[in-house]
């Protein structure tokens, strides 16, 4: 297992940091949250013009040929800016695709959503049933799913393909703390859906595109988020003396930076395990969900404390990485499920 950047994979990660520093802009983010939660010129230009929303998928189906160390790559720069984007729907849906979508199937949906035609979203129902195609499901907390054009409903080891536009297909949205991912109930009552040729490596595909997304976010809004502060304990004079240079204040900082390079090895040994196969990769894909949820929260919860008065206003962007964290805390399972499924694969029945 290689844990050093290949040359093209160091040029990704400069390429996309330099693509949403200078295109995720806090304004659009906070303009996009008054609508659907999706900044979609920025969703087009991310599939056109950078064109790494192939990225997961092999080139022979249209997509980037390139894995999920680099998936995450991207998202862990989309997380720094929390960049009103559908990435994690996006990623999950093609991975579950390509992993178990039938040649139909991944020539019918995929070159839509690599262009950006089509948002897609993961829709986990509890139960589905399902008479000769006509399906009853209701799915909740579906992340964009109020905007989304295509749904991968799944339950236990099957998953269905749905069109935004089938007869009986209706989506609530809702307003919920991270309005730059806004959620949704999908409810299905006769819908037409297609029933995707491999329901378990579909779903299991999707759930370790989402673990990783979420978890190199995660990394990338920490990351800003200690960033963001040490500036300001640069610039901010208390008692004649820079914020930064207190004892109490410092020891705050270290420990961020040391929890966040815990949690960066954590993204690429997950995105690494994946790629190559390794037995370790489901262990890797859930400690980094655990590691890297709490770190963010934990980062973001400091820059809002350290920043004073100002870090709980409106106008300072420290609320959206403290919303964001929070909500990556409680999608596709807690921290503390995550720790659970881990003792379980160490200790088995002990756990």
């Amino acid at each position: 297992m290689e844990f050093v950047f290949t040359e093209e994979q160091t040029m990704i990660a400069e390429t996309v940091r330099g693509f949403f520093v200078e295109n995720a802009s806090s304004e659009r983010t906070r303009k996009a949250m008054e609508g659907e939660g999706i900044d979609r010129a920025l969703w087009s230009a991310f599939c056109t013009e950078l064109c790494l929303s192939g990225i997961g998928v092999p080139e022979e189906m249209g997509g980037a040929g390139l894995g999920l160390l680099e998936l995450a790559i991207v998202a862990e720069s989309a997380g720094a800016q929390v960049a009103a984007i559908p990435l994690l729907g996006h990623a999950m849906v093609a991975r579950a695709l390509v992993a178990g979508g039938s040649a139909q199937q991944q020539a019918h949906y995929l070159p839509r959503l690599i262009a950006g035609e089509m948002i897609a979203a993961y829709a986990a129902a509890p139960a589905v049933e399902d008479k000769d195609g006509a399906i009853n499901a209701v799915a909740q907390f579906v992340a964009h799913g109020a905007a989304a054009d295509l749904f991968l409903v799944a339950s236990g080891d099957r998953a269905w393909m749905v069109e935004r536009g089938a007869e009986g297909v209706m989506v609530e949205g809702h307003v919920t703390m991270d309005q730059t991912r806004p959620l949704a109930t999908l409810t299905l009552s006769g819908a037409t859906g297609e029933l995707l040729a491999d329901g378990a490596a579909g779903v299991a595909a999707a759930e370790q595109a989402g673990w990783l997304v979420l978890s190199a976010e995660a990394l990338g809004a920490a990351q800003q988020a200690l960033d963001t502060t040490v500036a300001y304990a640069k610039e901010r004079v208390q008692f004649g003396r820079a914020i930064g240079s207190f004892q109490a204040y410092k020891h705050r900082l270290a420990d961020i930076m040391v929890a966040i390079e815990q949690a960066r090895s954590a993204v690429y040994w997950a995105g690494c395990a994946v790629d190559e196969g390794s037995d370790e990769a489901t262990l890797a894909l859930h400690a980094a969900k655990a590691f890297c949820g709490d770190t963010a929260f934990m980062a973001a919860g400091n820059m809002v404390q350290l920043h004073g008065g100002i870090g709980f206003t409106w106008e300072h962007d420290a609320h959206l990485y403290f919303k964001r964290a929070r909500s990556i805390l409680s999608m596709l399972g807690s921290s503390d499920w995550h720790r659970q499924q881990i003792a379980g694969a160490i200790l088995g029945d002990a756990a």
